[in-house]
């Protein structure tokens, strides 16, 4: 074993050579590999031949399986689905020395950065004194003049920031723009380390890769430190799942430990920031804000905003809130003001960058103007600030080169009317990078997004690594690349042993808890109808499987009777799921089984399946990646509609497995519970009206059984054949049947018993009182006094109930702010 495992590695370290040799044979010398061609890419790329051999296909397939398995995807902006993240199996590697002058410089970047905002935003000495110009300030829209002369909580503007270099042919690294409004990008470089460790799970000790875990430790101790109370409460306020990064602010927000919160979740009170929860208002102490900063307080900045938290900026403005980073600081993201960050370095903090900007030219000033209209074919016009204009349409930045004609004269002439509005600016020739390709190695283009965090000491620390955004054609030209269509690891290595580092403190040195934290009621009420959902579309399709097996199969025997068959019909009809059909001859009914498993528009089960998988992607840091997988799967197109609706069936019982053995008996089951218990009572009571009456049939009964899932349990219990009282009882009453209406009260009751409270004098609530009254009235009810009044009865009991429950734990606008007996924390 020992000899056939040295020749396995002997044959891989043969294969990486000759991929490096024959790589570099073809390649500029200033290309990552071949400039360092040294014993950690030989280490990565023998890695990758013992998983792959000679086909790099394996090992691209595998990280992206691995990626897909954590749960990494992103969206374009006016998608709907969201894409798989696109990842390569071949990691960027950076050597710890050359990582440092990057890191320093990253470092010093965000020391000036602050300092200018609190002038900016403090004195404005730098525009009195005309180091600045005034227009460069008033004129950007991300300059935001309620915030002037705010002083955040701890003084800091900046908490996390990220920026993009590049590497030039000769291997100096260079900042082509900087992110502080919503910096994007950690998590996926989080996540993308996780997908490499499982794809080379032998390359981090290999080469002594540093670990993310301690950078995000800081991040959340320096949040921590700025904050009032001791142990303060964090949330990431997400725009939503429509949002194209929302799949990384979920990861990181459970990475963290912080809620993942939408505005409409928040509330001020008293100037302090609360969290709408199941349990009443909880305070949350610092913000980490990843929604346009314009869109954040309608009262203070833009009144049209509707996702915003209203009053949010006087609750900062007085120390109770600390928002990461704070509002206005986008005002050093525009393009404009790259042209002034040399100066202003040396200016401030008596020293150059030590990470130069891209050459760049503000046409606010007549110099640079006419530089940029005399040098157009050989500079990049860009926005100065970011929004289009009239000369740029697209809004996007472009080669003056490519702009030609009427295109061109119309650039020209908004330039010399509204200069300020553009930038030019060098165009970058980039570095180039191995990628796996079809037949092989083959060099791409890349960027590098690096990310910075202050601490506890109010330092900053720089994560070592970050991601590389690859580019897909051969095109060395920052401004062809784009944005990239592939992601790579970003991973810094060095001579020593790197000690295995968790964000979770030692097991040791951690407080024991079994309170497993705040529950918002936006994730409460996602979660119930996440379980009504799934129940609903089980119940609909189980309908279908019985019409279908009993009354449209050819392989099967007797049919069900007319009758028995036109109640079928009428429960998919009443759902809306399906039309009412022109008759009940087989290509009718076929139709109408199609139509309601099938249609896209309708209340069919796949557009109850569709409606659940959006629940799924919005409450993903709550649920594991199983059941987020099988929430997001396709919808089964092969075999017959009985194959289809079979494969459904399996995904249905797979779910609730999930959910039954997998989620934590939290309140957040509970509410998933509840929405299943409460859709499955109802069911079940539609069911017993169409099949449970005093002129049922023996098709009617035993279809019944079936729907209810019980013929089993029948046969067990009689044996001398089927009978109306005993079926009712079997499906209404009894308490240990987990399909029976008894048993659903029962379960409901006890879960509302066990949520929290609003007030300490032992009184029931409303939703608990009607739950109760539910309970008691099937424990005492007899089959053979069970009719279509009572079953009426029980319904609406039953829609009242569900009524409560919202009203009791959901939003419902500004009324949890006047609950009585509402509770603070």
């Amino acid at each position: 074993m020992a000899s056939r495992a040295a020749t396995g590695l002997f044959d891989a370290g043969l294969i990486a050579d000759r991929w490096i040799a024959d790589y570099c044979a073809h390649v500029p010398p200033s290309d990552m590999l071949c400039a360092h061609s040294d014993s950690a890419w030989a280490g990565l790329f023998e890695e990758l031949a013992a998983l792959s051999g000679e086909n790099l296909a394996i090992a691209r397939e595998r990280a992206q399986r691995n990626a897909e398995d954590i749960g990494t995807g992103f969206r374009i902006a006016g998608e709907g689905e969201e894409r798989p993240w696109p990842l390569s199996p071949v990691p960027l590697l950076i050597e710890q020395a050359e990582w440092k002058g990057i890191a320093d410089g990253i470092a010093q970047r965000a020391e000036l950065m602050e300092t200018l905002l609190q002038d900016l935003y403090g004195e404005s000495k730098l525009v009195a004194d005309g180091d600045v110009p005034a227009a460069l300030v008033t004129g950007s829209p991300f300059f935001l003049r309620p915030l002037a002369r705010l002083t955040p909580p701890g003084g800091y503007h900046l908490q996390f920031v990220a920026a993009d270099l590049c590497r030039g042919p000769s291997g100096e690294w260079r900042v082509l723009a900087d992110h502080l409004r919503a910096p994007a990008g950690a998590g996926y470089a989080l996540e993308n380390r996780l997908a490499m460790a499982r794809t080379l799970d032998g390359l981090q000790t290999r080469i002594n890769i540093e670990r993310h875990a301690p950078f995000f430790a800081a991040f959340r101790e320096g949040l921590a430190a700025l904050c009032r109370r001791a142990e303060p409460r964090m949330a990431l306020l997400t725009p939503g799942r429509l949002n194209p990064s929302y799949a990384e602010q979920a990861h990181l927000a459970r990475y963290l430990g912080f809620l993942l919160v939408e505005g409409a979740d928040l509330a001020v009170l008293d100037d302090k920031l609360y969290v709408r929860t199941i349990a009443g208002l909880k305070r949350v102490d610092a913000l980490w804000d990843r929604l346009d900063p314009r869109l954040l307080d309608p009262l203070a900045l833009d009144s049209h905003s509707t996702i915003g938290v209203p009053g949010v900026i006087d609750a900062m403005a007085e120390g109770n809130v600390v928002i990461a980073n704070a509002p206005g600081v986008g005002l050093l993201e525009a393009p404009a003001f790259a042209a002034f960050l040399p100066r202003l370095s040396e200016l401030l903090l008596g020293e150059p960058l030590k990470l130069p900007n891209i050459a760049t030219w503000w046409c606010g000033q007549d110099t640079e103007r006419d530089h940029v209209a005399a040098n157009l074919d050989s500079l990049l016009i860009a926005p100065a600030f970011g929004n289009p204009p009239l000369g740029l349409p697209e809004g996007q930045a472009a080669l003056g080169s490519t702009i030609t004609g009427d295109a061109r004269t119309a650039l020209l002439e908004d330039m010399a009317r509204r200069p300020q509005d553009y930038v030019g600016q060098e165009v970058v020739c980039l570095s180039t990078m191995p990628v796996g390709a079809e037949d092989g190695l083959a060099p791409r283009p890349f960027t590098l997004r690096v990310f910075a965090a202050r601490g506890a000491d109010g330092q900053w620390i720089v994560l070592p690594g970050g991601f590389a955004r690859i580019g897909e054609h051969p095109d060395a030209r920052a401004a062809v690349m784009g944005e990239g269509t592939w992601s790579a690891d970003v991973c810094v290595h060095g001579p020593d042993p790197v000690a295995p580092v968790s964000l979770l403190p030692s097991g040791d040195s951690t407080q024991l808890r079994r309170n497993p934290g705040t529950l918002p009621s936006r994730v409460a009420d996602n979660l119930f109808w996440l379980g009504r959902y799934l129940e609903r579309g089980e119940a609909l399709l189980s309908v279908l499987r019985v019409l279908l097996g009993n009354s449209i199969s050819a392989d099967t025997g007797a049919a069900l009777a007319g009758d028995t068959v036109r109640r079928l019909v009428s429960l998919v009809v009443t759902s809306g799921a399906a039309p009412e059909p022109r008759a009940l001859k087989r290509a009718d009914l076929t139709h109408l089984a199609r139509t309601a498993l099938e249609d896209e528009g309708a209340r069919s089960v796949r557009a109850i399946n569709a409606q659940a998988k959006l629940i799924g992607e919005v409450s993903r840091e709550r649920l594991s990646a199983d059941m987020v997988r099988l929430l997001d799967a396709p919808f089964p197109t092969g075999g017959s509609l009985l194959d289809k609706a079979g494969s459904l069936q399996r995904r249905y019982s797979a779910l609730a497995g999930l959910a039954g053995e997998h989620m934590a008996r939290t309140d957040a089951w509970r509410f998933h519970e509840l929405g299943r218990r409460i859709e499955r009572a109802s069911a079940a009571i539609r069911f017993l009206r169409s099949f449970g009456g005093a002129d049922a049939t023996s098709d009617d009964l035993s279809t019944l059984l079936d729907l209810a899932d019980s013929q089993i349990s029948y046969r067990q219990r009689y044996l001398t054949g089927i009978a109306r009282v005993p079926v009712i009882d079997l499906v209404a009453l009894d308490p240990g049947n987990p399909r029976a209406i008894a048993f659903q009260a029962g379960a409901i009751s006890e879960h509302l018993n066990k949520l929290p409270v609003l007030s300490d004098d032992g009184l029931a609530e409303p939703q608990q009182e009607q739950a109760r009254e539910f309970a008691a009235l099937m424990v005492t009810a007899r089959a053979t006094r069970i009719d279509d009044a009572m079953l009426w009865d029980l319904e609406n009991r039953l829609g009242r109930l569900s009524d409560a429950i919202a009203r009791r734990y959901f939003l419902q606008g500004a009324e949890p702010l006047r609950a009585a007996g509402l509770v603070l924390a």
